[in-house]
């Protein structure tokens, strides 16, 4: 059992592990209004932009000379899988839960026969995957010097994507990444960025509406598709960034409330061998006086 020392000594431990985690929780709470503001603000810009595309290349995606970015490289055989994880820990199974859905995502390309290869964006995915699937690493990229995610980021990331597909080393990208539901709900989301997926044509229900576009269409998609990979690249670390300040809110939140419920029972064992040791020591004082 241990002694009066040692549960004190714990119980101020777990104190200022509580004080720790309390403010831990209050950052995070600060930060995610910002980081939710910012993953809302660009939904709806990266849902456009797919739209834009899927409208664009639908027309035109039988022409010859098209980019392979839409249209592909002929081939399936190479799958490049982006996995986008946050740089620090402390986050409940916010890191856990994304890189469960690559890994599914891996075996599955796996046992049909695929060649994968693995691309991390933040440091603690590439330190899980990296136990079961050093041989198919490529590159981390750390954002940890990165106070607040912009576009730049996005597009660092996005044109060493574009540079491993031009010089041939994977046919399709798979993105994936957490979108921002709640404070308490992170889902794990997997998107294909290349080739640019088009909608299914319905030929019972062709659009009614008619647009002209200058300069042609073929032009616009050479500039737009390259952007395309980094506007959804940039919309999903911002989802990343406000989904990882919800976790870890929710994850301080809980540590706090266990570390007050581990003060209380390590209080009662204190007091109750305080009082048992008291209850001993007036015993043995008893017993003295009634030898004499």
């Amino acid at each position: 059992m241990p002694s009066l020392k040692d549960l004190k000594n714990r119980i101020s431990s777990v104190k200022s592990t509580q004080k720790i985690t309390k403010a831990m929780k209050m950052v995070a709470a600060s930060k995610l209004r910002r980081a939710q503001e910012a993953a809302e603000a660009a939904r709806p810009y990266a849902e456009r932009m797919e739209a834009v595309m899927a409208s664009l290349g639908k027309n035109i995606v039988q022409y010859e000379g098209m980019s392979p970015l839409l249209v592909g490289t002929g081939k399936d055989d190479t799958h490049l899988v982006i996995v986008a994880t946050s740089e620090k820990g402390l986050c409940g199974g916010f890191n856990a839960n994304i890189v469960k859905g690559a890994r599914a995502k891996i075996e599955a390309l796996i046992a049909d026969g695929k060649k994968v290869k693995i691309l991390c964006v933040g440091r603690k995915g590439a330190i899980m995957l990296r136990r079961i699937h050093r041989d198919k690493m490529l590159e981390t990229i750390e954002l940890a010097n990165t106070k607040q995610v912009g576009f730049a980021q996005a597009q660092s990331v996005a044109t060493t994507v574009l540079d491993l597909f031009a010089v041939g080393d994977f046919d399709v990208a798979h993105l994936f990444f957490a979108k921002f539901q709640s404070a308490l709900v992170q889902e794990v989301t997997g998107q294909q960025l290349i080739p640019t997926p088009l909608p299914e044509v319905n030929a019972d229900a062709q659009s009614t509406a008619a647009y002209d576009y200058e300069p042609d269409e073929e032009e616009i998609l050479m500039d737009l598709l390259p952007r395309n990979i980094s506007v959804q690249i940039f919309k999903a670390l911002l989802e990343n960034a406000a989904s990882e300040q919800g976790a870890r809110m929710t994850a301080m939140d809980n540590a706090t409330r266990n570390a007050g419920d581990m003060i209380d029972g390590l209080t009662l064992t204190y007091n109750r061998t305080r009082q048992a040791a008291i209850t001993k020591e007036l015993i043995e004082i008893i017993s003295g006086a009634e030898a004499l």
